[in-house]
Protein backbone atom coordinates (compact mmCIF):
# COMPACT_ATOMS: atom_id res chain seq x y z
CA UNK A 1 0.00 0.00 0.00
CA UNK A 2 2.84 2.39 0.79
CA UNK A 3 3.81 2.51 -2.91
CA UNK A 4 0.53 4.26 -3.66
CA UNK A 5 1.50 7.12 -1.39
CA UNK A 6 4.77 7.88 -3.17
CA UNK A 7 3.14 9.74 -6.10
CA UNK A 8 0.91 11.63 -3.66
CA UNK A 9 3.92 12.58 -1.57
CA UNK A 10 5.81 13.80 -4.64
CA UNK A 11 2.79 15.82 -5.82
CA UNK A 12 2.34 17.33 -2.36
CA UNK A 13 6.03 18.22 -2.17
CA UNK A 14 5.97 19.82 -5.63
CA UNK A 15 2.85 21.77 -4.70
CA UNK A 16 4.46 22.97 -1.48
CA UNK A 17 7.60 24.07 -3.32
CA UNK A 18 5.55 25.84 -5.99
CA UNK A 19 3.58 27.67 -3.31
CA UNK A 20 6.77 28.64 -1.49
CA UNK A 21 8.48 29.98 -4.61
CA UNK A 22 5.40 31.95 -5.74
CA UNK A 23 4.21 33.12 -2.32
CA UNK A 24 5.14 36.77 -2.95
CA UNK A 25 3.81 37.07 -6.49
CA UNK A 26 0.65 38.98 -5.58
CA UNK A 27 2.66 41.72 -3.89
CA UNK A 28 2.47 44.29 -6.69
CA UNK A 29 -1.04 43.32 -7.82
CA UNK A 30 -2.35 44.12 -4.35
CA UNK A 31 -0.75 47.56 -4.67
CA UNK A 32 -2.06 48.14 -8.23
CA UNK A 33 1.45 48.44 -9.61
CA UNK A 34 1.76 47.18 -13.21
CA UNK A 35 4.39 44.63 -14.07
CA UNK A 36 5.18 41.46 -16.01
CA UNK A 37 4.01 38.03 -14.92
CA UNK A 38 6.70 36.29 -12.86
CA UNK A 39 7.90 32.70 -13.21
CA UNK A 40 8.04 30.38 -10.21
CA UNK A 41 11.41 30.57 -8.41
CA UNK A 42 12.97 32.98 -10.94
CA UNK A 43 10.48 35.86 -10.86
CA UNK A 44 11.30 38.06 -13.86
CA UNK A 45 14.99 37.07 -13.99
CA UNK A 46 14.84 33.57 -15.42
CA UNK A 47 16.87 34.42 -18.51
CA UNK A 48 19.71 35.99 -16.54
CA UNK A 49 19.63 33.35 -13.76
CA UNK A 50 20.07 30.63 -16.40
CA UNK A 51 22.79 32.74 -18.10
CA UNK A 52 20.86 33.01 -21.34
CA UNK A 53 20.92 36.81 -21.24
CA UNK A 54 22.98 39.42 -19.46
CA UNK A 55 21.11 40.89 -16.48
CA UNK A 56 21.45 44.38 -17.98
CA UNK A 57 19.69 43.22 -21.14
CA UNK A 58 16.92 41.58 -19.08
CA UNK A 59 16.25 44.80 -17.16
CA UNK A 60 16.32 46.79 -20.42
CA UNK A 61 13.64 44.49 -21.85
CA UNK A 62 11.52 44.99 -18.74
CA UNK A 63 11.95 48.75 -19.19
CA UNK A 64 10.85 48.55 -22.82
CA UNK A 65 7.78 46.44 -22.02
CA UNK A 66 6.06 49.24 -20.08
CA UNK A 67 6.65 52.43 -22.08
CA UNK A 68 3.87 54.44 -20.40
CA UNK A 69 4.62 53.61 -16.77
CA UNK A 70 6.67 55.57 -14.27
CA UNK A 71 7.38 52.50 -12.15
CA UNK A 72 7.12 48.77 -12.83
CA UNK A 73 6.66 46.07 -10.20
CA UNK A 74 9.09 43.21 -10.79
CA UNK A 75 10.43 40.20 -8.90
CA UNK A 76 14.14 39.53 -8.45
CA UNK A 77 13.74 35.79 -8.05
CA UNK A 78 11.00 35.79 -5.36
CA UNK A 79 11.73 39.26 -3.94
CA UNK A 80 9.41 42.15 -4.94
CA UNK A 81 11.44 45.05 -6.34
CA UNK A 82 10.64 48.19 -8.31
CA UNK A 83 11.98 49.27 -11.69
CA UNK A 84 12.06 53.07 -11.97
CA UNK A 85 11.45 54.42 -15.49
CA UNK A 86 10.55 58.06 -14.88
CA UNK A 87 13.50 60.47 -14.92
CA UNK A 88 12.01 62.84 -12.35
CA UNK A 89 11.52 59.93 -9.95
CA UNK A 90 15.12 58.85 -10.63
CA UNK A 91 16.25 62.37 -9.76
CA UNK A 92 14.45 62.17 -6.42
CA UNK A 93 15.97 58.80 -5.55
CA UNK A 94 19.51 59.40 -6.75
CA UNK A 95 19.87 63.09 -5.85
CA UNK A 96 17.13 64.91 -3.94
CA UNK A 97 16.31 62.14 -1.47
CA UNK A 98 19.70 60.47 -1.67
CA UNK A 99 20.07 59.94 2.09
CA UNK A 100 17.00 57.68 2.00
CA UNK A 101 18.55 55.58 -0.82
CA UNK A 102 22.27 55.78 -0.10
CA UNK A 103 22.61 51.99 0.15
CA UNK A 104 23.00 49.68 -2.84
CA UNK A 105 21.79 46.63 -0.95
CA UNK A 106 24.52 44.26 -2.19
CA UNK A 107 26.46 43.82 1.07
CA UNK A 108 28.35 40.64 1.91
CA UNK A 109 31.10 39.48 4.29
CA UNK A 110 33.40 42.32 5.34
CA UNK A 111 36.25 39.82 5.58
CA UNK A 112 35.54 38.69 2.02
CA UNK A 113 36.54 42.05 0.42
CA UNK A 114 33.09 43.39 1.33
CA UNK A 115 34.44 46.64 2.77
CA UNK A 116 34.98 48.13 -0.68
CA UNK A 117 33.48 51.35 -1.98
CA UNK A 118 31.19 49.66 -4.48
CA UNK A 119 29.54 47.09 -2.23
CA UNK A 120 29.70 48.66 1.25
CA UNK A 121 26.59 50.36 2.65
CA UNK A 122 25.65 52.62 5.53
CA UNK A 123 28.30 54.34 7.62
CA UNK A 124 31.03 52.04 6.28
CA UNK A 125 30.42 53.44 2.80
CA UNK A 126 30.17 57.02 4.05
CA UNK A 127 33.44 56.81 5.95
CA UNK A 128 35.28 55.23 3.02
CA UNK A 129 33.83 57.60 0.43
CA UNK A 130 34.74 60.58 2.59
CA UNK A 131 38.39 59.62 2.67
CA UNK A 132 38.89 57.99 -0.72
CA UNK A 133 37.26 60.72 -2.82
CA UNK A 134 40.40 62.94 -2.67
CA UNK A 135 42.39 60.12 -4.30
CA UNK A 136 40.59 60.82 -7.59
CA UNK A 137 40.97 64.58 -7.85
CA UNK A 138 42.38 66.01 -11.08
CA UNK A 139 45.54 67.02 -9.19
CA UNK A 140 46.17 63.46 -7.99
CA UNK A 141 45.46 62.04 -11.46
CA UNK A 142 47.86 64.53 -13.01
CA UNK A 143 50.63 63.32 -10.72
CA UNK A 144 50.13 59.68 -11.70
CA UNK A 145 49.58 60.46 -15.40
CA UNK A 146 53.22 59.66 -16.13
CA UNK A 147 52.56 56.03 -15.13
CA UNK A 148 49.74 55.77 -17.67
CA UNK A 149 51.80 57.51 -20.35
CA UNK A 150 54.76 55.15 -19.95
CA UNK A 151 52.46 52.11 -20.35
CA UNK A 152 50.73 53.69 -23.34
CA UNK A 153 54.08 54.14 -25.13
CA UNK A 154 54.98 50.50 -24.47
CA UNK A 155 51.56 49.44 -25.72
CA UNK A 156 51.99 51.34 -29.00
CA UNK A 157 55.45 49.81 -29.55
CA UNK A 158 53.96 46.38 -28.96
CA UNK A 159 51.13 47.12 -31.39
CA UNK A 160 53.56 48.25 -34.09
CA UNK A 161 55.36 44.91 -33.82
CA UNK A 162 52.15 42.88 -33.86
CA UNK A 163 50.71 44.67 -36.89
CA UNK A 164 53.58 43.34 -38.98
CA UNK A 165 52.24 39.83 -38.36
CA UNK A 166 48.56 40.52 -39.08
CA UNK A 167 46.33 43.61 -39.15
CA UNK A 168 43.34 41.86 -37.57
CA UNK A 169 42.92 41.98 -33.80
CA UNK A 170 40.36 40.99 -31.22
CA UNK A 171 40.25 44.49 -29.84
CA UNK A 172 38.88 43.82 -26.36
CA UNK A 173 41.66 41.40 -25.43
CA UNK A 174 44.21 43.75 -27.00
CA UNK A 175 43.13 46.82 -25.04
CA UNK A 176 43.01 44.76 -21.84
CA UNK A 177 46.79 44.39 -22.14
CA UNK A 178 47.09 48.17 -21.82
CA UNK A 179 44.53 48.70 -19.06
CA UNK A 180 45.83 45.83 -16.89
CA UNK A 181 49.40 47.16 -17.11
CA UNK A 182 48.13 50.66 -16.30
CA UNK A 183 46.02 49.73 -13.30
CA UNK A 184 48.69 47.47 -11.79
CA UNK A 185 51.16 50.35 -12.10
CA UNK A 186 48.79 53.04 -10.81
CA UNK A 187 47.24 50.95 -8.06
CA UNK A 188 50.15 48.81 -6.86
CA UNK A 189 53.30 50.27 -8.35
CA UNK A 190 53.97 47.01 -10.20
CA UNK A 191 55.49 46.84 -13.67
CA UNK A 192 53.82 43.69 -14.98
CA UNK A 193 54.56 42.69 -18.58
CA UNK A 194 51.10 41.98 -19.94
CA UNK A 195 52.12 42.72 -23.52
CA UNK A 196 54.52 39.91 -24.40
CA UNK A 197 53.60 37.41 -21.70
CA UNK A 198 50.44 35.83 -20.32
CA UNK A 199 50.00 36.54 -16.65
CA UNK A 200 48.20 33.40 -15.56
CA UNK A 201 47.26 34.65 -12.08
CA UNK A 202 45.55 37.74 -13.51
CA UNK A 203 43.68 35.66 -16.09
CA UNK A 204 42.33 33.41 -13.33
CA UNK A 205 41.24 36.41 -11.26
CA UNK A 206 39.56 37.90 -14.33
CA UNK A 207 37.44 34.80 -14.83
CA UNK A 208 36.59 34.31 -11.14
CA UNK A 209 35.52 37.94 -10.61
CA UNK A 210 33.81 38.90 -13.86
CA UNK A 211 31.91 35.71 -14.58
CA UNK A 212 28.53 35.77 -12.83
CA UNK A 213 28.06 33.30 -9.98
CA UNK A 214 24.89 32.38 -8.15
CA UNK A 215 25.65 34.32 -4.99
CA UNK A 216 23.72 37.32 -6.31
CA UNK A 217 20.68 35.17 -7.18
CA UNK A 218 20.78 33.80 -3.62
CA UNK A 219 20.84 37.35 -2.26
CA UNK A 220 17.94 38.31 -4.54
CA UNK A 221 15.86 35.48 -3.11
CA UNK A 222 16.88 36.09 0.50
CA UNK A 223 18.03 39.73 0.74
CA UNK A 224 20.86 40.22 3.22
CA UNK A 225 21.63 36.51 3.63
CA UNK A 226 25.23 36.85 2.41
CA UNK A 227 26.01 39.43 5.07
CA UNK A 228 24.19 37.50 7.81
CA UNK A 229 26.05 34.27 7.05
CA UNK A 230 29.38 36.00 6.46
CA UNK A 231 29.60 34.74 2.88
CA UNK A 232 31.58 36.49 0.13
CA UNK A 233 30.39 36.60 -3.46
CA UNK A 234 33.99 36.02 -4.53
CA UNK A 235 35.92 32.72 -4.34
CA UNK A 236 38.68 32.20 -1.80
CA UNK A 237 41.36 32.44 -4.52
CA UNK A 238 40.34 36.04 -5.19
CA UNK A 239 40.51 36.96 -1.51
CA UNK A 240 43.93 35.36 -1.10
CA UNK A 241 45.30 36.95 -4.26
CA UNK A 242 44.52 40.52 -3.25
CA UNK A 243 45.50 40.08 0.40
CA UNK A 244 48.88 38.64 -0.58
CA UNK A 245 49.37 41.29 -3.27
CA UNK A 246 48.60 44.17 -0.92
CA UNK A 247 50.71 42.74 1.90
CA UNK A 248 53.66 42.35 -0.47
CA UNK A 249 53.38 45.95 -1.66
CA UNK A 250 53.02 47.23 1.91
CA UNK A 251 56.10 45.30 2.97
CA UNK A 252 58.11 46.55 -0.02
CA UNK A 253 57.30 50.10 1.05
CA UNK A 254 57.88 49.43 4.75
CA UNK A 255 54.25 50.32 5.40
CA UNK A 256 54.72 53.97 4.40
CA UNK A 257 53.93 56.12 1.33
CA UNK A 258 56.73 56.62 -1.19
CA UNK A 259 57.11 59.18 -3.96
CA UNK A 260 55.31 57.18 -6.66
CA UNK A 261 51.99 59.03 -6.18
CA UNK A 262 50.03 55.87 -7.03
CA UNK A 263 46.88 54.58 -5.33
CA UNK A 264 48.83 52.44 -2.89
CA UNK A 265 50.80 55.47 -1.70
CA UNK A 266 47.58 57.35 -1.14
CA UNK A 267 45.96 54.43 0.67
CA UNK A 268 49.03 53.97 2.87
CA UNK A 269 48.71 57.62 3.81
CA UNK A 270 45.14 56.95 4.93
CA UNK A 271 46.28 53.79 6.71
CA UNK A 272 48.62 55.88 8.85
CA UNK A 273 45.59 57.86 10.02
CA UNK A 274 44.16 54.64 11.51
CA UNK A 275 40.43 55.37 11.15
CA UNK A 276 38.06 57.35 8.96
CA UNK A 277 34.74 58.73 10.13
CA UNK A 278 31.39 59.09 8.44
CA UNK A 279 30.49 62.61 7.30
CA UNK A 280 26.89 62.08 8.30
CA UNK A 281 27.19 61.45 12.02
CA UNK A 282 30.82 62.01 12.85
CA UNK A 283 30.70 59.93 16.04
CA UNK A 284 33.19 57.30 17.17
CA UNK A 285 30.85 54.38 16.61
CA UNK A 286 30.63 55.15 12.86
CA UNK A 287 34.37 55.16 12.25
CA UNK A 288 36.04 52.67 9.92
CA UNK A 289 39.47 51.27 10.73
CA UNK A 290 41.81 51.43 7.74
CA UNK A 291 43.22 47.94 8.18
CA UNK A 292 45.14 45.89 5.64
CA UNK A 293 41.86 44.11 4.84
CA UNK A 294 40.18 47.44 4.03
CA UNK A 295 43.14 48.44 1.86
CA UNK A 296 42.92 45.06 0.07
CA UNK A 297 39.19 45.58 -0.53
CA UNK A 298 39.81 48.98 -2.15
CA UNK A 299 42.71 47.59 -4.17
CA UNK A 300 40.41 44.85 -5.43
CA UNK A 301 37.64 47.19 -6.57
CA UNK A 302 40.10 49.70 -8.08
CA UNK A 303 41.78 46.90 -10.03
CA UNK A 304 38.59 45.33 -11.40
CA UNK A 305 36.85 48.63 -12.08
CA UNK A 306 39.99 50.25 -13.44
CA UNK A 307 40.93 47.77 -16.12
CA UNK A 308 37.80 45.97 -17.33
CA UNK A 309 35.37 48.86 -17.68
CA UNK A 310 37.95 50.96 -19.52
CA UNK A 311 39.02 48.11 -21.80
CA UNK A 312 35.41 47.42 -22.74
CA UNK A 313 34.63 51.10 -23.33
CA UNK A 314 37.67 51.63 -25.55
CA UNK A 315 36.85 48.44 -27.47
CA UNK A 316 33.33 49.60 -28.24
CA UNK A 317 34.62 53.08 -29.15
CA UNK A 318 37.15 51.72 -31.64
CA UNK A 319 34.53 49.36 -33.05
CA UNK A 320 32.22 52.30 -33.79
CA UNK A 321 35.08 54.24 -35.37
CA UNK A 322 35.72 51.27 -37.66
CA UNK A 323 32.08 51.34 -38.76
CA UNK A 324 31.92 55.15 -39.01
CA UNK A 325 34.97 56.32 -40.91
CA UNK A 326 33.67 59.91 -41.18
CA UNK A 327 33.58 60.20 -37.40
CA UNK A 328 37.07 58.71 -37.21
CA UNK A 329 38.29 61.29 -39.76
CA UNK A 330 36.91 64.14 -37.67
CA UNK A 331 38.43 62.76 -34.49
CA UNK A 332 41.84 62.17 -36.10
CA UNK A 333 41.83 65.77 -37.34
CA UNK A 334 41.23 67.05 -33.81
CA UNK A 335 43.95 64.80 -32.41
CA UNK A 336 46.49 65.93 -35.02
CA UNK A 337 45.71 69.60 -34.39
CA UNK A 338 46.04 69.26 -30.62
CA UNK A 339 49.28 67.28 -30.86
CA UNK A 340 50.70 69.94 -33.16
CA UNK A 341 50.04 72.50 -30.44
CA UNK A 342 51.81 70.34 -27.84
CA UNK A 343 54.84 69.50 -30.04
CA UNK A 344 53.62 65.95 -30.59
CA UNK A 345 53.38 65.12 -26.88
CA UNK A 346 50.16 63.58 -25.56
CA UNK A 347 49.98 65.68 -22.41
CA UNK A 348 47.30 65.66 -19.74
CA UNK A 349 46.20 69.15 -20.76
CA UNK A 350 45.91 68.37 -24.46
CA UNK A 351 43.65 65.40 -23.64
CA UNK A 352 41.42 67.72 -21.64
CA UNK A 353 41.22 70.09 -24.64
CA UNK A 354 39.88 67.48 -27.08
CA UNK A 355 36.17 68.30 -27.06
CA UNK A 356 35.15 66.04 -29.94
CA UNK A 357 37.03 63.11 -28.40
CA UNK A 358 35.00 63.54 -25.23
CA UNK A 359 31.76 63.58 -27.25
CA UNK A 360 32.79 60.33 -28.96
CA UNK A 361 33.60 58.86 -25.53
CA UNK A 362 30.23 59.95 -24.10
CA UNK A 363 28.31 58.57 -27.06
CA UNK A 364 30.13 55.25 -26.67
CA UNK A 365 28.93 54.99 -23.08
CA UNK A 366 25.47 56.08 -24.14
CA UNK A 367 25.28 53.03 -26.40
CA UNK A 368 27.29 50.71 -24.18
CA UNK A 369 26.91 51.58 -20.50
CA UNK A 370 29.02 48.99 -18.73
CA UNK A 371 27.49 48.67 -15.24
CA UNK A 372 23.88 47.47 -15.49
CA UNK A 373 21.47 47.89 -13.80
CA UNK A 374 21.87 50.60 -11.16
CA UNK A 375 20.55 49.54 -7.78
CA UNK A 376 19.42 51.31 -4.60
CA UNK A 377 17.75 50.17 -1.37
CA UNK A 378 15.10 52.16 0.48
CA UNK A 379 16.11 52.76 4.10
CA UNK A 380 12.60 53.96 5.05
CA UNK A 381 9.03 53.58 3.77
CA UNK A 382 8.77 56.02 0.88
CA UNK A 383 6.00 57.37 -1.34
CA UNK A 384 7.16 57.52 -4.95
CA UNK A 385 6.69 61.14 -6.13
CA UNK A 386 3.98 61.58 -8.77
CA UNK A 387 2.41 58.18 -8.05
CA UNK A 388 0.15 56.49 -5.51
CA UNK A 389 2.84 53.90 -4.79
CA UNK A 390 4.44 53.66 -1.34
CA UNK A 391 7.36 51.27 -1.11
CA UNK A 392 8.37 49.53 2.09
CA UNK A 393 11.70 49.89 3.82
CA UNK A 394 14.43 47.60 2.36
CA UNK A 395 12.75 47.46 -1.08
CA UNK A 396 15.32 47.28 -3.90
CA UNK A 397 14.90 49.81 -6.71
CA UNK A 398 16.48 49.27 -10.13
CA UNK A 399 17.28 51.75 -12.89
CA UNK A 400 18.12 50.69 -16.46
CA UNK A 401 20.71 52.98 -18.11
CA UNK A 402 20.41 50.90 -21.30
CA UNK A 403 16.65 51.32 -21.30
CA UNK A 404 16.95 55.10 -20.92
CA UNK A 405 19.87 55.45 -23.35
CA UNK A 406 17.92 53.64 -26.07
CA UNK A 407 14.61 55.38 -25.38
CA UNK A 408 13.63 57.47 -28.41
CA UNK A 409 12.02 60.06 -26.12
CA UNK A 410 15.52 61.07 -25.08
CA UNK A 411 17.72 59.89 -27.95
CA UNK A 412 16.15 59.85 -31.44
CA UNK A 413 17.42 56.98 -33.61
CA UNK A 414 19.24 55.45 -30.61
CA UNK A 415 20.87 52.69 -32.69
CA UNK A 416 22.88 55.32 -34.61
CA UNK A 417 26.30 56.30 -33.25
CA UNK A 418 26.13 60.10 -33.17
CA UNK A 419 28.59 62.12 -31.02
CA UNK A 420 26.67 65.34 -31.82
CA UNK A 421 24.14 64.23 -29.19
CA UNK A 422 26.69 65.65 -26.75
CA UNK A 423 27.02 69.08 -28.34
CA UNK A 424 26.55 71.57 -25.50
CA UNK A 425 23.17 72.85 -26.67
CA UNK A 426 21.79 69.36 -27.36
CA UNK A 427 22.99 67.81 -24.11
CA UNK A 428 21.87 70.85 -22.15
CA UNK A 429 18.30 70.45 -23.41
CA UNK A 430 18.05 66.87 -22.13
CA UNK A 431 16.84 65.86 -18.71
CA UNK A 432 19.86 65.71 -16.35
CA UNK A 433 19.04 62.08 -15.51
CA UNK A 434 18.91 60.89 -19.13
CA UNK A 435 22.61 59.94 -19.13
CA UNK A 436 23.68 57.41 -16.50
CA UNK A 437 26.83 55.45 -17.39
CA UNK A 438 28.53 56.49 -14.14
CA UNK A 439 25.42 56.61 -11.98
CA UNK A 440 24.17 59.83 -10.39
CA UNK A 441 24.49 61.83 -7.23
CA UNK A 442 26.77 61.18 -4.28
CA UNK A 443 27.07 57.48 -5.08
CA UNK A 444 28.24 57.88 -8.64
CA UNK A 445 31.37 56.09 -9.86
CA UNK A 446 34.28 57.40 -7.81
CA UNK A 447 36.81 56.30 -10.44
CA UNK A 448 35.15 57.85 -13.50
CA UNK A 449 37.90 60.46 -13.97
CA UNK A 450 40.59 57.79 -13.85
CA UNK A 451 38.65 55.57 -16.26
CA UNK A 452 38.07 58.38 -18.71
CA UNK A 453 41.69 59.51 -18.56
CA UNK A 454 43.29 56.14 -19.30
CA UNK A 455 40.66 55.44 -21.98
CA UNK A 456 41.11 58.64 -23.96
CA UNK A 457 44.90 58.35 -23.61
CA UNK A 458 44.76 54.91 -25.22
CA UNK A 459 42.51 56.15 -28.03
CA UNK A 460 44.68 59.19 -28.81
CA UNK A 461 47.89 57.17 -28.78
CA UNK A 462 46.38 54.63 -31.17
CA UNK A 463 44.78 57.08 -33.59
CA UNK A 464 47.91 59.22 -33.77
CA UNK A 465 49.63 56.21 -35.39
CA UNK A 466 46.93 53.93 -36.79
CA UNK A 467 43.53 53.73 -38.42
CA UNK A 468 40.80 51.36 -37.31
CA UNK A 469 38.99 49.59 -40.14
CA UNK A 470 36.44 46.79 -40.42
CA UNK A 471 37.87 43.38 -41.17
CA UNK A 472 36.07 40.62 -43.02
CA UNK A 473 35.08 39.23 -39.61
CA UNK A 474 33.75 42.45 -38.08
CA UNK A 475 30.17 41.92 -36.92
CA UNK A 476 27.55 44.58 -37.59
CA UNK A 477 25.44 43.46 -34.64
CA UNK A 478 27.27 42.75 -31.38
CA UNK A 479 25.65 40.59 -28.75
CA UNK A 480 26.14 41.05 -25.01
CA UNK A 481 27.91 38.23 -23.18
CA UNK A 482 25.25 36.63 -20.95
CA UNK A 483 27.54 35.20 -18.29
CA UNK A 484 29.37 38.40 -17.33
CA UNK A 485 28.58 40.71 -14.43
CA UNK A 486 29.21 43.69 -16.69
CA UNK A 487 28.12 44.60 -20.21
CA UNK A 488 30.63 43.25 -22.70
CA UNK A 489 30.81 41.89 -26.25
CA UNK A 490 29.84 38.27 -26.77
CA UNK A 491 32.57 36.60 -28.79
CA UNK A 492 34.86 39.62 -28.89
CA UNK A 493 35.26 42.41 -31.46
CA UNK A 494 37.39 41.83 -34.55
CA UNK A 495 38.76 44.81 -36.49
CA UNK A 496 41.78 45.70 -38.57
CA UNK A 497 44.40 48.11 -37.22
CA UNK A 498 46.62 49.56 -39.95
CA UNK A 499 49.37 52.20 -39.97
CA UNK A 500 48.22 55.64 -41.04
CA UNK A 501 49.35 56.35 -44.56
CA UNK A 502 49.71 60.09 -43.97
CA UNK A 503 52.46 59.75 -41.34
CA UNK A 504 55.62 57.79 -40.70
CA UNK A 505 55.14 55.23 -37.91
Amino acid sequence: MSLYYIPLTVIALCAALYFYFTRTFNYWKKRNVPGPEPTALFGNFKESALRRKNIGVVVQELYNSFPNEKVVGIYRMTTPSLLIRDLDVIKHIMIKDFELFADRGVEFSKKGLGQNLFHADGDTWRGLRNRFTPIFTSGKLKRMYYLMHERADKFISFLQREIEKSPEFEIHGLVQKFTVSTITACAFGLDINTLDEKVEALEIIDKLVLEANFGLELDMMYPGILKKLGISIFPGKVLSFFKVLVNNVINMRNGKPTDRNDFMDLMLGLREMGTVTSNKLGSADTSVDITDDVVAAQAFVFYVGGYETSATTVSYLLYQLALNQDIQDKLVKEIDEELKQSNGEVTYDCLMNMKYLNKVFDETLRMYSIVEPLQRKATVDYKIPGTDVTIEKDTILLVSPRGIHYDEKYYPKPEVFDPSRFDAEVAGARHPCAYLPFGLGQRNCIGMRFGRLQSVLCVVKMLSKFRIEPSKNTKRDLGVKPSKNLIGPDGGILVNIVPRRDIKT
